[in-house]
C-alpha cells in the first residue's frame, strides 16, 4: 500500500517533481500532466517515476458525462477519453471519475433522476463509449461513488460492471462516499469489509478523508480530515493492505501543506499501530 497526496514544492523537471513527491513522504502521485503533454514528457514523466519508486496513481477525469446538456455531456465524454488516454499514455493505475448526474448545473449535484433504471442505462452506455474510443492496455477507468449517484454500494459496483462489459472498467474506492445514512455512518466497519471483499483487485485507488455526523434535527453529515469524523481507519486500512502492495491511498480536500502533512502523519500513525507499512 501507498500513501500519496498532492505536492506542494515548486519544480520544473520530471526528476524535480518525483523527487518532491517522495520529499512530501509519498509513493504514490496525482498525475502531473494533462492531455495535451507531448510523448517526450509523457515518457520522462513516467521514466522518473519509476526511478524514484513513484507510482502514478489516478488521472483525474472530473466532468459530467450523463449532463442532461447535450453539448456538456458531449463535452465530458471527449474530456474522460482524453484522460484515459494520457492514463494510458503514462501507465497509471487508473483515469477516475465519477458515473455523472442529472443534474442540468451542477456536475456531481443531486437529482431525482440519479437513481433511475434509465439513468443506470444511459451510464452503461457512456461508460462503453469512454472506454471503447480508447481501448486502454495499461491502464483502467474507474468510476468513484457518490452520496448522490449511482453507483452507491458494492451490490451496485458489482451491477454496473456485470452490465458494462469491459474488463478495462474498474474500481476508485472512497469509502466516505458510500456514507449517506446514520445506518452507514456508524457502520463504516462493515462497509468497507464488504466493500473491499466483493472488488478485490477491482479497486485500482483510494481516496483518504473522513465523514463526521453531525448533532443537527436533521441528519447532516460533513467531510472532515482523516481522524476528525466516525471512520474506520484501521479496517480501511488493514483492508486495502490484503488487496496489494502497490494500492495507492491518496489524500484529498485539505487546504494546505501542512494539512496534508497533519493527516499524513495520522494515516501513518494509524497504520503503524496496525503493523501496517506505507513503505
Amino acid at each position: 500500500m501507498r500513501l500519496g497526496g498532492p505536492v506542494f514544492a515548486a519544480w520544473n523537471t520530471p526528476d524535480e517533481w518525483a523527487t518532491a513527491v517522495r520529499a512530501a513522504g509519498y509513493r504514490a502521485a496525482y498525475c502531473p500532466l494533462e492531455p495535451n503533454a507531448d510523448d517526450d514528457t509523457v515518457r520522462a514523466f513516467a521514466a522518473a517515476a519509476q526511478a524514484h519508486d513513484v507510482v502514478i496513481a489516478e488521472v483525474g477525469a472530473w466532468s459530467n458525462p450523463i449532463s442532461p446538456d447535450s453539448l456538456t455531456r458531449l463535452a465530458a465524454i471527449e474530456h474522460c477519453q482524453q484522460h484515459l488516454l494520457l492514463a494510458d499514455r503514462l501507465g497509471a493505475r487508473c483515469c477516475v471519475n465519477i458515473a455523472g448526474s442529472r443534474h442540468a448545473a451542477q456536475w456531481d449535484g443531486a437529482h431525482p433522476d440519479n437513481l433511475s433504471d434509465d439513468t443506470f442505462a444511459l451510464i452503461v452506455e457512456t461508460l462503453r463509449r469512454i472506454i471503447d474510443a480508447v481501448k486502454p492496455t495499461r491502464t483502467f477507468y474507474t468510476v468513484e461513488a457518490s452520496p448522490f449517484l449511482q453507483p452507491d454500494s458494492a451490490e451496485a459496483f458489482e451491477k454496473l460492471l456485470a452490465a458494462v462489459k469491459r474488463d478495462r472498467l474498474a474500481v476508485h474506492f472512497d469509502p466516505v462516499d458510500l456514507i449517506n445514512s446514520p445506518k452507514r455512518y456508524y457502520g463504516s466497519t462493515r462497509i468497507i469489509k464488504d466493500f473491499v471483499a466483493a472488488m478485490g483487485p477491482r479497486i485500482k485507488s483510494c481516496h483518504a478523508r473522513d465523514v463526521i455526523l453531525r448533532p443537527a434535527p436533521l441528519v447532516h453529515l460533513d467531510q472532515v480530515p482523516p481522524g476528525q469524523g466516525g471512520l474506520d481507519y484501521t479496517t480501511y486500512l488493514k483492508s486495502i493492505k490484503r488487496i496489494g502492495a502497490d494500492v495507492p491511498i491518496l489524500l484529498e480536500h485539505l487546504p494546505d501543506a501542512a494539512d496534508y502533512q497533519q493527516a499524513g502523519e495520522y494515516l501513518r500513525g494509524v497504520a503503524g499501530k496496525a503493523q501496517i507499512s506505507f513503505d
